[in-house]
């Protein structure tokens, strides 16, 4: 199996995905868009994983290879590739399918339950409710064709799936100890007036509460992860 990774930042790496594809012997290559952000031609690529980062997928105009990034998933879904969204990830294929992203109503930051929605046989099915690890504060429409997934208390969109091929999460089911602690201290690295962990937040937890997380707990997302990856790759 041969992988190709869209990664943002340097922060916001593969996590669990990283052991679920070594344990597969997959061959993995990345385009690191915070460094020369080169893209592969698609021919012999199975998979391709879009990860998460901070910037909105609007940011066309700061961030010039957003739009290439997009033209990269459109083709990628041309030619039928199984593709992965993560959090911007998930936002980057709806953006690239026209539909809108906006800021959320409300930012969520730590370990909130997601509702999984029965879709029928056709879809992958999330447990009826699980706590996973969010980290955004942007928001995706459904997009075209899409059938919805997941959601949450606050935010309605979490989860989505487009043929047997495609499937966009906004939370973070990859994320490892070492992942959390990487945003916690990506967000400790930005001036004061834009951190993200502040308090007084309906659906932000702090910097304490998520490093105590149990370590059970991120086993249990990763194997939701695996889960989702092997259905991705089932064909």
């Amino acid at each position: 199996m041969r992988v190709h990774v869209l990664q943002h930042v340097p922060n916001e790496g593969l996590g669990s995905i990283a052991d679920w594809l070594a344990a597969r012997h997959a061959t993995v290559s990345f385009t690191y868009f915070f460094d020369t952000g080169v893209l592969p031609a698609l021919t012999g690529i199975d998979l391709v994983i879009a990860l998460g980062g901070p910037m909105s997928v609007n940011d066309e105009a700061r961030l010039p290879w957003l739009a290439i990034e997009k033209q990269f998933l459109r083709e990628a879904m041309t030619q039928g590739k199984a593709i992965l969204g993560i959090c911007l990830g998930a936002q980057l294929i709806a953006s690239a399918l026209g539909a809108v992203v906006q800021p959320n109503t409300h930012k969520e930051i730590g370990w909130f339950p997601v509702f999984g929605i029965d879709a029928g046989a056709a879809c992958f099915r999330f447990p009826t409710v699980t706590d996973v690890f969010h980290w955004h504060g942007e928001t995706f429409a459904l997009p075209p064709g899409a059938t919805q997934l997941a959601r949450s208390a606050a935010c309605e969109q979490q989860a989505f799936q487009i043929g047997n091929n495609i499937i966009g999460l906004q939370f973070h089911l990859e994320t490892d100890p070492a992942s959390a602690l990487g945003f916690i201290e990506a967000d400790h690295a930005e001036p004061l007036a834009q951190r993200e962990l502040v308090a007084g937040q309906p659906y932000v937890q702090s910097a304490e509460t998520l490093l105590a997380t149990p370590v059970a707990r991120y086993q249990g997302i990763n194997a939701l992860m695996g889960d989702v990856l092997a259905y991705l790759t089932a064909r």
